[in-house]
């Protein structure tokens, strides 16, 4: 049983997110819970006491917060009746992120799936605010972020982009591996670089590793010129090779974390027509440092 979590704004993009997720698991016995969060803003007043003004704002964003809930659950039961699948639903007084990550703890999440929007009138970034605060402070599930106008295609092109200089462990890419074994996918493990040269022995000790993770699956190994940044190479890349689905693993110096830091405005010229699967780093709580008896022969 997997638990996959959904924070929702009721929005286009929130829902369509709901829907992807819906459609791609849809042989998979799982829980959705939906998240819907809410801090009133309160408004300094001379002439009314604040605890009781706060109250009320408090009360009505609650009330809110539920129906709306209550109002997509009944939506997807009516669109995406599925005997595999069961629902929750929480509306909490918090931040979107505490809530995720208490959510995560006491549900055993496994995934977090949440639909991408521009910021401020923007339309050009390919994250919105939430989501990027998600990517940069969730560290412990994958999340999966879904374009605005993206419908579900069957992934059976993924992209994991790599630049080889991590060691990854099995239970980084196991989700990536899990993905493509389940629907026959091809992976392309792409490698951007400025300048085109040969791996060094540390880089082709990792590609090797990966080779081994993705043994079974049809895999091959792109070195493509950077074209002004890492993302506009990626999204270009992921246009001409329709490709379905984009990997990427954040951790430090890594491609994800790059672009996450990069300002919005300037750089986000990456806006990608395809779902994005941010894969948290697992190496620094076990697998890097104590890796199983499987890695260490891969290793060897």
């Amino acid at each position: 049983m997997k638990h996959i979590l959904l924070p929702t704004d009721f929005s286009k993009n929130s829902w369509n997110a709901i829907a992807y997720i819906l459609e791609l698991l849809e042989k998979e016995e799982c829980t959705f819970h939906l998240l819907n969060t809410y801090t009133p803003v309160i408004p300094n007043s001379r002439f009314m006491a604040s605890s009781f003004q706060g109250k009320a704002l408090e009360d009505g964003s609650k009330e809110n917060s539920l129906k709306g809930l209550k109002d997509f659950l009944e939506r997807i039961r009516k669109t995406y009746s599925n005997k595999y699948h069961t629902f929750k639903i929480r509306s909490s007084f918090n931040l979107l992120v505490e809530e995720i990550r208490n959510m995560i703890e006491e549900e055993g999440i496994d995934l977090i799936v949440t639909g991408t929007k521009g910021a401020s009138g923007i339309e050009e970034v390919f994250l919105g605010s939430n989501t990027v605060r998600i990517i940069k402070a969730i560290k412990e599930c994958p999340i999966l972020t879904i374009p605005r106008n993206f419908k579900y295609v069957k992934p059976q092109e993924i992209v994991f982009a790599t630049d080889f200089k991590r060691y990854y462990s099995n239970s980084e890419v196991a989700p990536l591996v899990e993905l493509a074994k389940s629907f026959k996918a091809t992976i392309r493990i792409v490698y951007v670089q400025d300048q085109i040269k040969a791996l060094t022995e540390i880089q082709q000790f990792n590609l090797n590793i990966l080779r081994k993770y993705f043994k079974g699956i049809d895999h091959y190994v792109h070195t493509v010129s950077e074209l002004n940044t890492v993302s506009k190479t990626l999204e270009v890349f992921a246009d001409e090779l329709d490709i379905h689905l984009l990997a990427m693993l954040n951790y430090q110096h890594s491609y994800m974390e790059r672009m996450t830091r990069e300002p919005v405005v300037k750089s986000m010229a990456f806006h990608t027509q395809v779902p994005l699967l941010v894969i948290p780093e697992l190496g620094m709580n076990g697998p890097k440092h104590s890796r199983s008896k499987k890695e260490l022969q891969l290793a060897k």
